[in-house]
């Protein structure tokens, strides 16, 4: 499989894994979205006659984040919309698990070192297909159209996600997928992505299953988008117009993104957006995004979509270890964040008689994971299986003893380099907590064995929920840890609390 023969052309990558598997990276599936093109749906990519050679990353989307061991976008990079392919050599007809990465739709990329897919592809046998899409104002902006002018869509982002979907079809059986068994997967932002995909009809036919692992929610109403707008265009200098924010250069628009945001962070008073402030995400706009993703499987909508979600038991914690969120260290701190979000006053004292020894910070960091997280995660598990489809549910638990003698935690995205077999890589040693141990392998192998297996079978190795929407929830922990539950007690506190868009 030296040069394989794509519908734009021919492509040559590069062996990896000894030899055993092809990589073959920066593939445009579209057009560069600037120039005529911007704020617009993925248009076609420009076909070519001769091999190129893909042997390195594309662009990254128009971003201000610097990841560790990842490219950083610069001002004239365009060819952002591109994917990579691992794919074991000889391979036919395999499983297809195509990977959307996660970043608050604001930041990073499928060239961050721990989505790489060698092992999933050598161990799993599995096709695997990392993609970039447009984030941040790019991304997911609203534009606003007037009578008479062209409309832009708000989720620009998922049409980008479908475009490469589109692409799979078509080309992944050259590199030996069966685009007829394609699983679509993705962490946090990207988690959710899938869910939402889940529920367009622009995405109907091109995967059978999902993995969503810490899904993020809830997404955002139309107002809350325009109200957005109006804050990064005047923070960009400019009026907030289709014509005005196209003359912004992305480079402006990401610095205005940044001001927003660290003004929210510095204003208690700004109340949800305060506390961490994502200023961007799927919009529930009732055409690319009909319904918000928890409401949409009580239709039916996505049925025939099997679907495996994971979530971790110390979310949170990661936000606070980077610093990106506002801190919460008094009780009357985490009250006035409960009215915030508007929870119901009980829910606070609910966890702290759960953590009658905990410091605030604590408690305020379980709460905060368990809302964004892995309370969401948990029930779009488990609205989908009441629906009549097919869900797992697993948590990821693995903690233990760092190198420093401090606690490795469980924290959102350290599951992730332990699903793609990636857990040993130095790029990753602070989301998993310094070199892996013996145990740490088993776990990775276990993790990997789960998700080839789905996407082969669409069954991971344990009971699905049932129609109720219960059943087995897999503990992912060290062999001498499993079967440690998540903090007992706390689903009940938030029995009758429901999700809406943001901003309604």
């Amino acid at each position: 499989m030296d040069v394989v023969e794509t519908r734009n052309g021919p492509v040559r990558g590069r062996r990896v894994a000894d030899g055993d598997v092809v990589a073959v990276l920066g593939v445009p599936y579209a057009a560069p979205p600037f120039g005529a093109a911007r704020f617009r749906e993925p248009q076609p990519a420009e076909p070519w006659r001769e091999v190129r050679e893909h042997t390195r990353f594309g662009p990254v989307a128009p971003q201000s984040a610097q990841l560790p061991g990842a490219p950083v976008w610069s001002p004239g990079d365009e060819d952002v919309l591109t994917l990579n392919v691992w794919a074991p050599v000889n391979a036919s007809a395999l499983p297809v698990l195509v990977w959307i990465h996660g970043g608050a739709y604001t930041f990073g990329s499928s060239a961050q070192p721990d989505f790489d897919g060698t092992v999933l592809a050598r161990d799993g046998r599995l096709v695997v297909v990392t993609v970039n899409y447009r984030l941040g104002f790019e991304g997911f902006g609203h534009v606003p159209s007037t009578p008479g002018t062209r409309r832009f869509p708000d989720n620009r982002g998922l049409l980008d996600q479908v475009a490469a979907l589109r692409w799979v079809r078509d080309n992944i059986g050259a590199f030996g997928g069966d685009p007829e068994n394609v699983t679509l997967a993705g962490q946090s932002a990207g988690a959710t992505s899938a869910a939402c995909l889940m529920m367009t009809d622009r995405a109907k036919g091109l995967f059978r299953r999902a993995i969503a692992h810490s899904a993020v929610g809830p997404c955002f109403s139309a107002g809350l988008a325009r109200e957005i707008t109006a804050r990064v265009a005047a923070a960009a200098g400019v009026p907030a117009t289709a014509d005005a924010l196209a003359a912004a250069s992305p480079g402006a628009l990401v610095a205005a993104s940044d001001d927003v945001v660290d003004a929210y962070r510095h204003d208690p008073a700004s109340g949800h957006l305060h506390y961490d402030p994502v200023i961007y995400g799927p919009v529930v706009d009732g055409d690319v995004l009909p319904v918000e993703p928890l409401a949409g499987p009580a239709s039916g909508a996505a049925a025939d979509v099997d679907l495996l979600v994971c979530r971790t038991t110390q979310e949170y914690w990661l936000m606070e270890a980077v610093d990106s969120s506002a801190k919460v260290t008094a009780w009357d701190e985490l009250e006035r964040f409960a009215a915030d979000f508007g929870l119901p006053e009980g829910l606070v004292g609910g966890y702290r008689d759960l953590m009658p020894d905990a410091p605030v910070l604590d408690v305020h960091l379980s709460v905060f994971g368990d809302l964004l997280f892995a309370e969401y995660s948990s029930r779009l598990a488990e609205s989908h299986a009441r629906a009549g489809g097919l869900a797992y549910l697993s948590h990821f638990d693995r903690r233990r003893t760092g190198p420093d003698g401090g606690e490795v935690r469980a924290w959102h995205c350290a599951d992730v380099p332990f699903a793609f077999g990636n857990h040993t890589l130095p790029a990753v040693e602070f989301l998993v907590g310094g070199p892996p141990t013996p145990a740490d392998h088993r776990l990775s192998r276990d993790m990997v064995a789960a998700w080839a297996a789905f996407a082969a079978t669409g069954d991971p190795g344990w009971q699905p929920l049932d129609t109720t929407g219960t059943g087995p929830d897999r503990d992912w922990a060290p062999d001498d840890a499993r079967d440690r539950q998540p903090l007992p007690g706390t689903r009940a506190l938030w029995r009758g609390i429901g999700y809406r868009p943001l901003g309604t």
